[in-house]
């Protein structure tokens, strides 16, 4: 079976084949801090907000600060941290999603090969004004192992869309050595934004990519080439080829490949239906006319920017999509198609519609979305396991980090890589906003980097943390053995 006959039998497979899980929603769990055979320790603390991290081939953690506006690299052992650069371009709004982001390095990165490279992304003042009055770059540096400092900055792409919110932002090598970037929904249809069209759905016209204009590049994943330019064999998308890979998604956070070449990404629900979705090339993941499945269940896309007589003076009632004020246009998931559709591998969590989101243990505060049926996952890694040192049984996982409920759920895949089995394993809970996660070469360690502030409920009442345990550091969770 060629690719093309291998990437349709996958649709067939998720979107009629996929089973209907039935988990519930994680409020109120209550999860061990440490599975058998596990202990914890604090690597380091005292980052300006984590945003990616990575294993690099030196055994170090690189990893990019979001407000911090630094690439560090972190020894694991002693925690010893060596800045090397500051990006001082990079714009960073007061408790916004914007700043230093993305992070990867090149596979032949200390091979001696001339690829010495590091890439990032940040975002920038366009001096546009506006709403938007800034863009994103994704930059190359070349790191010099003498001095431990990043230089040669080349920007292989600029004005990519960027805002306050939902900037997704992961940054990585594929195994076709072409890299992958996520661009979110930038907070379209909600809060500040809530009268901004969402555009996950509006794909760039051939006229736009020739001027090099990005704007329609919110709410996808984009696919480049390593100078930035637009690969031969990306999809052709509705007659137009462009940056864009795949599309119609929310705010993409986690993406990582399979040592086969599965790309895996999570994606960030509204008020319920976080997702773990398999992207294939050229397919819509539905956002924002469908949340999760196409079930009906717990969600509809209601779209502030149509509303009638004008969107100000409309107010959010947060719950996007059960219950809206008159003359907000109200679309149920079944009366939207699209065969390029793609259902996801697993969502976190689905609830019928007459789930009660005003959940009194969260509704006499302004952090009434801890309560709702989501997990927020900013991170996935794979976990090959199989070697002596790694963990029996976690051979073929996925490892998903979660900013609400301070948990990496442990997703176990059929040998394929299609599918996954059973219910998420919660795993390494703590009152912590869990922003990336990254597995050691033996895969005895899981690393993970946490924010410095932020909100998330407590594993007994679903209740908001008063306060964040290690805000701004680097854990780790080390396996040695059943106990």
């Amino acid at each position: 079976m060629n690719r093309n006959g291998i990437a349709h039998a996958l649709i067939l497979l998720l979107t009629v084949g996929a089973p209907a899980w039935a988990e519930p929603p994680p409020t109120g769990a209550t999860v061990a801090p440490l599975p058998p055979g596990f202990s914890r320790k604090v690597v380091a603390t005292g980052f300006a907000n984590p945003h990616n991290m990575v294993l690099g081939p030196d055994g170090q953690l690189w990893l990019t600060e979001q407000i911090g506006k630094r690439v560090l690299r972190v020894d694991p052992d002693s925690g010893t941290k060596t800045v090397i650069a500051t990006i001082d371009e990079a714009v960073v709004s007061d408790k916004a999603q914007d700043g230093l982001l993305g992070l990867a390095l090149h596979p032949d990165l200390l091979a001696k090969r001339g690829h010495d490279y590091v890439y990032v992304s940040f975002s920038y003042a366009s001096g546009d004004g506006g709403q938007f009055p800034n863009r994103t770059a994704i930059r190359r540096y070349t790191y010099d192992a003498k001095t431990r400092t990043l230089g040669s900055p080349t920007d292989l792409i600029k004005g990519l869309p960027s805002s306050h919110d939902h900037q997704s932002a992961r940054l990585l090598f594929g195994p076709d050595r072409k890299l992958y970037y996520s661009i979110g929904d930038q907070g379209a249809n909600q809060m500040t934004y809530l009268c901004v069209q969402n555009q996950a759905q509006v794909l760039p016209s051939a006229a736009e990519v020739r001027a090099a204009d990005w704007s329609r590049y919110r709410g996808k994943i984009l696919r480049l080439n390593l100078d930035g330019s637009i690969p031969l064999d990306n999809p052709v998308i509705h007659g137009v080829k462009s940056h864009v890979y795949a599309w119609g998604i929310r705010n993409t956070q986690g993406m990582a490949f399979s040592p086969s070449g599965e790309l895996y990404a999570t994606d960030q629900g509204p008020n319920t239906d976080d997702e773990l979705n398999l992207i294939l090339a050229g397919r819509n993941y539905g956002w924002p006319n469908v949340a999760g499945r196409k079930d009906d269940a717990g969600y509809a896309y209601a779209n502030y920017s149509a509303a009638e007589g004008g969107c100000e003076g409309v107010k959010d009632p947060a719950l996007n999509g059960t219950q809206v004020p008159s003359g907000v246009p109200l679309q149920r998931e079944s009366s939207w198609s699209d065969t390029d559709f793609v259902e996801p591998l697993k969502t976190f969590y689905t609830v019928d519609s007459s789930f009660n989101f005003k959940d009194p243990v969260c509704a006499d505060n302004s952090l009434y979305y801890i309560c709702w049926p989501t997990v927020a996952p900013s991170s996935v890694a794979y976990y090959k396991g199989g070697g002596k040192a790694a963990v029996p049984g976690w051979e073929h996982s996925l490892l998903i980090g979660s900013l609400k409920r301070g948990t990496v759920y442990r997703v176990r895949l059929d040998p394929a890589g299609h599918l996954p089995l059973g219910d998420a394993e919660p795993l390494f809970r703590s009152v912590n906003r869990y922003r990336d996660v990254v597995v050691s070469a033996d895969g005895a360690t899981i690393y993970v980097a946490t924010d410095i502030e932020g909100s998330l409920g407590t594993s007994d009442s679903g209740a908001p943390a008063a306060r964040l345990e290690n805000p701004g550091a680097i854990l780790a969770f080390k396996y040695s053995g059943a106990r």
